[in-house]
């Protein structure tokens, strides 16, 4: 459904985009990854069209991303609302498929069907500055799937939104996925990138590692313990030989392994290191962890 071959991009000095290779197949749920100033927004813009990389190609449904025909076949949501908050959510759902050349009946037919999923049918009428950030999104997104895309393009669509929106938002997704709906998108979430079937993870313009979350997990090299003790200094964890890295998370530690431990050794270790030990176990790594780790691997 999209190939990005060899992409780069740069604005003025700053590299944003190093020979990106990317391919989202039919009816998957795309995640892309990173730290802040990656690049992910960049390549949605490119790959939508919306701005022309220096090196390399996008191809979606098998036409170059400028040159396809048809353009509705994608919707694209960006980070930010972009809608007019001084139009009511119907005004701006009119606007937008307006701008498809959709004629007012099948505008409202369509609309009628998102708002119903969406669960905005009830706020048709109220001014968009008026919605909450939750019901902000839904609207973008309904907007977005007007023109009834293959492709959805998401970027950050929850960014800033209370859980329980962001839970609505992922089923709406779901449900359209099941229908046979592409989509990809881009989220700071980890709970979020769980739900994907793929996962790309960006840093400093280039795409560092793609593969399923069930995947990225079990091979993920490192035995992580759980530590919960009390407040101490990181530096002095990390200053142990047998540990690779070191996550904080709420009150509990991730302690990243060099070598395979038993949880008896490592805590005789922490003992002698003079740490008070109020809990310690073997855990799953999670996504979380894969990507940290990626990220300062990236650094160094």
């Amino acid at each position: 459904m999209i190939k990005v071959k060899g992409v780069s991009k740069s604005f003025g000095s700053v590299l944003a985009l190093k020979e990106v290779d990317l391919e989202v197949g039919i009816q998957e749920i795309f995640g892309l990854v990173g730290p802040d100033g990656a690049g992910k927004t960049t390549l949605m813009r490119i790959i939508c069209g919306l701005i022309a990389p220096e090196q390399g190609h996008v191809q979606i449904l098998g036409s170059a991303s400028e040159k396809l025909v048809n353009r509705e076949d994608f919707g694209y949501m960006p980070q930010r609302f972009s809608l007019y908050g001084d139009l009511t959510v119907m005004e701006n759902i009119h606007f937008f498929g307006a701008m498809y050349k959709l004629d007012k009946e099948t505008i409202n037919e369509r609309a009628k069907e998102i708002l119903e999923i969406t669960n905005l049918f009830p706020f048709r009428n109220r001014l968009a500055d008026n919605l909450s950030g939750g019901m902000k999104q839904k609207l973008a997104l309904t907007c977005a799937l007007i023109t009834r895309p293959r492709i959805l393009i998401l970027d950050e669509p929850t960014y800033g939104v209370d859980p329980q929106s962001r839970k609505d938002f992922w089923k709406i997704l779901y449900d359209l996925n099941r229908e046979g709906m592409t989509i990809l998108v881009s989220t700071p979430y980890m709970d979020e990138a769980e739900l994907c079937t793929q996962v790309a993870f960006m840093d400093r313009g280039r795409i560092v590692k793609i593969d399923s979350p069930q995947e990225l997990k079990n091979k993920f090299p490192y035995t992580v313990l759980e530590l919960v003790t009390p407040v101490v200094e990181e530096e002095s964890l990390k200053k142990l030989a047998q540990v690779e890295d070191l996550y904080f998370f709420g009150n509990r530690y991730h302690l990243v392994l060099k070598e395979t431990m038993s949880i008896e050794e490592i805590q005789f270790i922490l003992q002698q290191e003079g740490f008070e030990v109020s809990s310690l176990k073997t855990v799953r790594p999670s996504l979380e962890d894969v990507f940290v780790s990626l990220a300062e691997k990236e650094v160094v």
